[in-house]
């Protein structure tokens, strides 16, 4: 019910968009001289935060058209490389000479309301220097019923699946949520020693042992029992989107979750973007449009994932307390050990504390210390462990040497194996 409302509002207000639009245009227009005052601004200011407001947001583009490899500049295309009901694996393939042999890395985006373009500041980074390929996740809405159902399980079945497709000797960076069922995935194929585990994983503020340091996420997630997860957050997919039928968390309950945890904040913020457009900032409102076009994006979470999320990892804690059972088989962390291991933390993060990552290490007791490692990066929090300056000039670096030495060791591995 609460979805068809949300349905119905939307188109209602549709009539009003329009409108603000057309006011935003008379009142822009160099032709008209009432654009040119200050009352013909802040009218055209209004009509254009209303129209933001109460628009959807599609998914957004990565828009990488372009790359510097080995100092000469080259393009870049995506290119859908295998695809399964829920997710794609796309490529960032480049103008590159052949000759060009660098690390095959698999950046494993999360699957917790926002779209896979999250991490474009993440993939521009990483570009130059690696054979970039992502996770894009399909918005559970556009899922037909008939497509089954997903959850935690069928997640680690997706990972194997595309880390089976890519073949040997492909890296993991995962960043947040898919922290968990990374190494889930890599022990399960450090067990059955197959030959497409990774060679390394780069885990990034990843929920691994929420019980370190819990922040008011975890916090919220104890705080409720699963009979409340379901009834409150869980909704169905009305027509005429193709998951009509399909049980979600939908994106706009996700998105009202975000906004409330710093609601003055976002207030503020558009306040200051009617301010920029009525003084006629172009470079400060790009700068709001930019950033609220990307957090405003949000996709339906499918029903099972989030609910076996929040009671398996947050609530039950079962990879810390070694019991996480996954199609079956009890995952044993114990037995990787020759996958290198990098965890990354913000000494800042808020949604992820500070220790929860790098219990990592402790999971997995029988890696070699050559092969791991870790870093508190200062003065960050969560979104800026993958985006921003500091990724870019310092943590990006210590993840670049990590994944080169880590490609140095896989001829002794594949030897070791031989």
């Amino acid at each position: 019910m609460l979805y068809n409302l949300h349905e119905i509002q939307h188109a209602a207000l549709m009539p009003w968009r329009v409108a603000a639009h057309s006011v935003h245009t008379l009142y822009t227009c160099p032709w008209v001289p009432a654009s040119y005052t200050k009352m013909g601004r802040s009218i055209a200011a209004g009509a254009a935060v209303f129209e933001r407001v109460t628009r959807r947001y599609g998914k957004p583009r990565f828009g990488l058209d372009h790359t510097v490899v080995a100092g000469e500049r080259v393009w870049v295309e995506e290119i859908t490389v295998h695809d399964l009901p829920f997710c794609d694996l796309v490529h960032f393939t480049r103008g590159c000479p052949e000759s060009v042999k660098q690390p095959r890395l698999l950046v494993v985006a999360p699957l917790s309301g926002h779209y896979a373009t999250l991490l474009r500041g993440t993939v521009e980074a990483l570009l130059p220097d690696h054979d970039v390929y992502i996770t894009d996740w399909i918005n559970a809405r556009e899922v037909p019923i008939e497509e089954g159902a997903f959850g935690f399980d069928t997640y680690v079945d997706y990972l194997r699946a595309f880390l089976t497709f890519l073949g040997p000797d492909t890296h993991l960076l995962a960043v947040c949520q898919p922290s968990v069922p990374v190494l889930t995935t890599a022990a399960l194929m450090a067990e059955d020693g197959d030959a497409c585990r990774p060679l390394s994983m780069t885990l990034m503020g990843g929920p691994l042992d929420t019980r370190i340091n819990p922040t008011e996420v975890n916090r919220f997630a104890d705080s409720h029992d699963m009979a409340w997860f379901e009834k409150k957050l869980i909704h169905t997919v009305p027509a005429p989107y193709l998951g009509r039928g399909r049980k979600v968390y939908p994106g706009f309950l996700q998105l009202s979750g975000f906004m409330a945890m710093n609601f003055d904040r976002h207030v503020n913020a558009h306040l200051d973007y009617f301010t920029h457009l009525i003084e006629g900032d172009g470079d400060s409102a790009d700068q709001h449009r930019d950033f609220y076009d990307e957090y405003l994006s949000v996709m339906d979470l499918p029903a099972e994932f989030y609910l076996e999320t929040v009671e398996r990892i947050f609530k039950n804690h079962e990879l810390a307390e070694g019991k996480l059972v996954v199609n079956g088989r009890r995952v044993d962390t114990g037995a990787i050990t020759d996958i290198r291991l990098l965890t990354i933390e913000g000494e800042r993060d808020d949604i992820t504390g500070k220790g929860q990552t790098a219990a990592a290490h402790t999971l997995c007791a029988n890696l070699p210390q050559a092969l791991r490692d870790h870093r508190l990066q200062p003065k960050v929090g969560h979104y800026g462990i993958f985006n921003g300056r500091r990724w870019r000039e310092e943590i990006l670096p210590h993840v670049r040497a990590f994944i080169l030495e880590a490609e140095r060791g896989g001829a002794s591995r594949g030897a070791a194996v031989a």
